[in-house]
């Protein structure tokens, strides 16, 4: 299953670190999701969803 937000579809972005020399290498900037029960037309589904979508409101929490 790829790590992507199911609300928003965000996913991984990709950049570099510098180190003090400037030497750059490759790394992965995740985005914050978490696993949460969420009504997914009428039955609860466990997806991943991205804090943002959740702390806006987004998504429908399944109880």
């Amino acid at each position: 299953m790829a790590k992507v937000c199911h609300s928003c579809g965000k996913g991984p972005a990709f950049g570099q670190s510098r180190s003090h020399s400037m030497v750059a290498t490759k790394r992965r900037f995740d985005p914050n999701l978490q696993k949460v029960r969420v009504l997914v037309g009428s039955a609860p589904r466990r997806v991943y969803v991205c804090t943002r979508c959740l702390k806006a409101g987004k998504v429908t929490k399944a109880a």
